[in-house]
């Protein structure tokens, strides 16, 4: 079967938009200056139907709509993503969606995950440092094999992001500590300990950030299903 084109594509989004989903989406922080209005079931059954395409993903993305890049995110090759592409994509995050979505079924399927997760939660732009801390925690849900080595390599950069008082980078933080904490027995040790110290930093964030992690992580369901 052939594959649709992006203007195919392109055409199949506005005529499944609406501006009830576009008004929708705002309530809850996903805006961007070219947006269809079109909901998460939608795109997957797309994706679903186009499957992985590597080109057709390139040109989605530079469309610019919000669609259109989650939809790249979706269909595109983690085997075929390259450092540099990478880097161009978390540029254009202006949404924690489209920003969620490149890392979590995208970006941290690459081998350059781990690299790029330090890099960008030290940029200073609010959603390249959410993209960072954003990977941190999807890879500790994806990866069952990475050594705990990995997470604790974090643990100084959650730390020192955890004073942003920014909405959505405080908010990948607290979701990177709770995942790495999640993991097993011992990590979750050390992430309680590491909330403590973000604790200790007295900020508003961290005071958030830290309190919300502890909840979770010293939850009798968490400790069940961890064990001793």
């Amino acid at each position: 079967m052939k594959s649709p084109s992006v203007n195919d594509l392109l055409k199949r989004l506005r005529s499944l938009g609406s501006r009830r989903n576009i008004e929708g989406m705002a309530r809850f922080g996903i805006t961007s200056k070219k947006v269809f209005g079109v909901g998460a079931v939608p795109l997957r059954k797309m994706a679903r139907k186009v499957g992985r395409n590597h080109v057709l993903a390139a040109q989605l993305w530079k469309s610019g709509y919000l669609e259109a890049r989650a939809l790249a995110s979706l269909i595109d090759d983690p085997s075929e993503v390259t450092p540099s592409q990478m880097d161009r994509w978390v540029k254009d995050f202006d949404n924690w969606a489209v920003c969620d979505a490149c890392c979590g079924v995208l970006f941290d399927k690459t081998p350059y995950a781990v690299g790029k997760a330090v890099k960008w939660c030290r940029d200073k732009r609010e959603f390249v440092r959410r993209a960072g801390f954003v990977m941190m925690a999807t890879l500790a849900v994806h990866n069952k094999k990475a050594p705990d080595e990995i997470f604790e390599r974090f643990f100084p950069h959650l730390k020192r992001g955890a004073t942003d008082e920014r909405n959505f980078v405080k908010k990948a933080v607290n979701w990177a500590v709770r995942q790495i904490g999640k993991r097993n027995a011992a990590l979750n040790r050390k992430a309680i300990r590491l909330a403590k110290e973000i604790h200790a930093l007295g900020t508003t964030s961290a005071h958030w950030i830290a309190s919300d992690a502890l909840r979770e992580l010293t939850s009798p369901a968490v400790k069940k299903r961890l064990g001793p």
